[in-house]
Parts: structure tokens; sequence; C-alpha cells
């Protein structure tokens, strides 16, 4: 989807107008701007809303650094906001960009269904999977193996919610959102959505943690109540 520019005479936020300027003069810097935040206030969120307990800082650390990680400003926190400023942004900016070029010119209807299913089809799977790759390298992969194992677990779950979603978000955003108000639009919608199931995922994770150290304490409860033979 092409950058767009704010339709005349209409007044438009000073801000957004600034946003919208450096997108349009500077587009890939911006975009990685916006979803390095973007990324790193998804992972901070999520780890808020899922109840994950802060990471504990040494008794003698700075204020700062006991801020911090209450806070769940972590590595993690870091590490995905430099997988969205220079992974996320470039793949999606470079790969919609062949995309509109292969479709410039061209505003039938017939062209614009191609375009989505085209979209579909070859642009979403590689994002997918460049995301599930990169998640899984965070999340503490050790291996090839390990990736590919993320990537076919979680593919068809993640691109068939990008299937459903993409659309909608086009067609919300065409039919009842002015131009200028595109670019925001898409990356909270694609925010929310992510944080909700990044929460989803943390949420797992800490229940399957609580549930390990529960039996792994009824397992050393049984042993030490066993008389000795």
């Amino acid at each position: 989807m092409s950058t767009p520019t704010p339709a005349a005479n209409k007044p438009v936020n000073s801000l957004l107008a600034k946003y919208l300027l450096q997108l349009a003069t500077h587009p890939l810097r911006t975009k990685a701007a916006t979803a390095g935040t973007l990324y790193f206030l998804q992972e901070v969120f999520a780890s808020h809303l899922a109840g994950i307990p802060p990471s504990k800082a040494a008794k003698n650390a700075s204020p700062i650094v006991h801020a911090l990680a209450a806070a769940h400003i972590n590595m993690k926190s870091l590490k995905m906001a430099a997988y969205g400023a220079f992974i996320s942004a470039p793949v999606s900016h470079y790969l919609v960009g062949v995309l509109q070029s292969i479709f410039a010119g061209k505003t039938n209807p017939s062209a614009k269904a191609a375009q989505i299913l085209c979209s579909n089809i070859f642009v979403a799977p590689i994002q997918t999977v460049v995301y599930l790759a990169s998640m899984a390298v965070i999340n503490g992969a050790k291996s090839l193996e390990d990736v590919k194992r993320t990537v076919r677990g979680a593919f068809m779950a993640v691109i068939k919610v990008t299937w459903v979603a993409s659309p909608l978000m086009a067609e919300v955003a065409r039919k009842y959102l002015p131009v200028e108000l595109w670019p925001p639009f898409f990356s909270m919608v694609q925010f929310i959505i992510g944080t909700y199931f990044t929460t989803k995922m943390k949420r797992i994770r800490l229940a399957a943690a609580k549930k390990g150290e529960q039996e792994r304490k009824e397992m050393t409860e049984k042993a030490e109540e066993q008389p000795p033979s």
C-alpha cells in the first residue's frame, strides 16, 4: 500500500502532518523507527498484562536499574525493538514496494483484487516466516532445527489471522478513514493484535512454568515422606 498524503484543504494534526512528511521523505527510516518503538512497547505491555514477574535486579544496583526491571524493560524488549527496526520494517518495506511496482497505475477492481491475492499468497507468508524465525531466536532457540520447529508449529495459526485481518483492515480504512490516517491506523491495529497474541503466549508459558514447579514440589514432598529403605 503506497504512502498516502493528506487530502487537500483538510486540517491535519501537526504531529500527524510531521509524521506523514517523514514517511514520505524518509519512508524506510520512519517505518523502522515506528516498528522498533511499537515492538518494544508490545513486549513491555504484554509482560505486564500477562502478569510476568519482573526480573530481579541486584540489591546494590542503582534505582534506575530497579525501575527498568520493574517496568519489564529488559534485554528481550530491546531485542524486540531491534527486530522491528532492522528486520520487520525493511522486509515489509521492500516486499510491499515490489508488489506496488507490479501493480503501479492499475486501479480497476480486478487489479486491486489481484494485488490483495498476491499479498496474501507471496508477501504475507514471507513476513510470517521471518517473524516466527526471529521470535524463535529471541526466545532462545539454540539450533536451526529449533527455529524450523517453531515456524512449522505456528505458521498456519499466524497466517490465518493475517489472511483475515489484513483485508478487513484495508476495507475499514478505505470506507471509514481519511487517507492521511491510514499509516497510524494500520500500525496501531497491528500493535494491538501483536500485543494480544504475545500476552496470550506469555500466559501459556507462565501457566506451564507454574504447573511444572508445582509438580516438582509435589514430587519432592512425596520423596521426603517415603521412609528410608
